[in-house]
């Protein structure tokens, strides 16, 4: 009997740690709805009708280069991969070991990567947007879940406002950081408004990375808990460039100003991000 009870205490503890599981946890708030989701129930290569692959360097002295090869973004069983590889590879862009440029004076690149971009596509003004990923390891790995303003192209960064929804370096194993650049709050004259907050097993287990987003404040999620918050000041679109449409930006960088500070551990390849649903939700 006794052996009989313990068993039954023992599922009904199995069952109320998974329904409790902080890694599946997601927080809706009353009056929203889903108006635009990407749950990767299907194979191959990302929807096109819902993604952009870039290509190439970017920015921010990363060391990888972006392809649209299946080997770096593609979708199976069930979920978004996206692989970071220490590989060589060309670089289309170059011009000379002497161009003053990052971007031209390298002819090949020792690592590729993907970088997705609703740009274009799918643009949002407010609302909860919520992605449930598991994170890349190793120093030198930089992933982020993150959002430029729509007119990016016309105003530049940072004048355009950026949302970093998560971003992750590797030598902060148990680390994620939500932030904010705006023309007045950036990282280029310290002045950005961010937060971090401790997470246990990001790269093994699933977690929910989300903001809401409101015409006076963005709350940042991890795993549904409030961990940072930036209010709308009333100023001028220099600290708050938020009131217009974002598009949304999924990325493994390696290296780079923030990710290679302490170098990059190339034992550590290939390294992914798995992304199980990109979800947005607005107020009806």
């Amino acid at each position: 009997m006794k052996k009989y009870l313990f068993i039954v205490l023992l599922s009904f503890a199995l069952l109320y740690s998974f329904k409790t599981d902080k890694t599946i946890k997601s927080i809706i708030p009353k009056g929203y709805e889903l108006v635009w989701s990407d749950e990767f129930d299907y194979s191959g290569k990302p929807d096109t009708s819902k993604w952009s692959l870039e290509y190439g360097y970017i920015a921010n002295n990363e060391a990888q280069y972006y392809t649209d090869s299946l080997k770096n973004a593609r979708v199976e069983n069930g979920a978004l991969i996206i692989e970071a590889n220490k590989e060589k590879i060309k670089n289309s862009g170059f011009v000379s070991k002497d161009d003053p440029s990052w971007k031209k004076n390298s002819e090949y690149a020792s690592y590729t990567s993907s970088r997705l971009v609703t740009r274009n596509i799918a643009e949002w003004q407010y609302g909860v947007i919520e992605v449930k990923a598991k994170i890349p390891r190793g120093v030198g790995m930089w992933p982020a879940i993150w959002m430029l303003g729509k007119n990016q192209a016309e105003v530049g960064w940072p004048k355009c406002g950026e949302i970093d929804i998560m971003e992750h370096v590797g030598y902060y194993q148990d680390s994620i950081f939500g932030t904010i650049h705006t023309g007045a709050y950036n990282h280029m004259i310290g002045t950005q408004k961010g937060s971090s907050i401790y997470i246990e097993h990001p790269y093994d287990q699933f977690h929910t990375y989300s903001i809401e987003w409101t015409p006076q404040k963005i709350d940042f999620f991890l795993d549904g808990t409030v961990y940072f918050n930036v209010t709308n000041e009333h100023k001028t679109t220099a600290e708050w460039p938020f009131d217009q449409p974002f598009y949304m930006i999924l990325n493994i960088a390696v290296g780079g100003s923030w990710g290679g500070v302490k170098g990059i551990d190339d034992s550590v390849f290939p390294q992914q991000m798995v992304i199980d649903y990109v979800r947005v939700y607005q107020i009806k």
